[in-house]
């Protein structure tokens, strides 16, 4: 009876600080408090050997033929940066942009930790020209900013892409699909190929990431990778 209380307490303890990270207006993930107040389930990823089997074989088709240095990766909302420095690993040149202080600070102690070279910058990924990130990246990696964002901001976002892209670049976008939920409203293909109109959807499959029970029963995230290939 006592293990059972306390799941139950765990359960209601994780669900309430999902309730924090909500913004009041609009259901969005306010990431300033969710960072802020320790909350941060996406980083659960990084030890989920399903999901990082697959952004493997995502990275693979990407080096395939190739040999290290790969060329400039540009990680859109790198949060504490633990995907920038598993693509700094494997010999991509890595910037990562975000704008929340707190995840860049969690992010410089662990590039700092792995002993990779990532260049971190603050930055609004709706604006990438403001953020003097440079140009002519040919990977360009979102885990999840795009399908939280506001139509307009999400148009702004394929805008700024397309401004710092090589024309050779592909994106690899982590996206739950659309449905009526909490925080995250989620996207569809139609969606992405309107914000990367210069694009070209060539795969599409799942991340095979489990979250945390609360998080899947309150979410439903299923969430998708999605490879886009520049057209234009």
């Amino acid at each position: 009876m006592a293990a059972r209380q306390r799941q139950l307490d765990a359960v209601r303890a994780e669900r309430d600080d999902a309730s924090l990270a909500c913004e009041q207006r609009g259901g969005r993930v306010n990431y300033q408090l969710a960072y802020r107040i320790g909350f941060h389930p996406w980083e659960d990823a990084e030890g989920h050997a399903p999901f990082v089997e697959t952004f493997s074989e995502l990275l693979d088709e990407e080096e395939r033929g190739r040999e290290p240095p790969y060329g400039a990766a540009l990680d859109l909302g790198t949060g504490s940066g633990i995907w920038a420095i598993q693509l700094a690993k494997r010999g991509w040149q890595v910037t990562a942009v975000d704008l929340i202080d707190k995840a860049l600070q969690r992010a410089r102690e662990k590039v700092d930790a792995a002993g990779v070279a990532v260049e971190l910058v603050h930055g609004d990924v709706t604006a990438l020209p403001k953020t003097d990130v440079g140009s002519g990246f040919r990977l360009l990696l979102d885990t999840g900013t795009f399908h939280g964002l506001k139509d307009e901001q999400r148009l702004a976002m394929g805008r700024e892409v397309d401004a710092v892209a090589a024309p050779d670049a592909t994106i690899l976008l982590l996206a739950w699909p659309r449905r009526r939920r909490p925080l995250i409203r989620g996207v569809n293909v139609g969606e992405i190929e309107e914000a990367f109109s210069g694009w070209t959807v060539t795969d599409v499959g799942p991340s095979h990431f489990k979250a945390p029970k609360p998080i899947e029963l309150l979410l439903r995230p299923d969430e998708h990778w999605y490879r886009l290939r520049r057209t234009a």
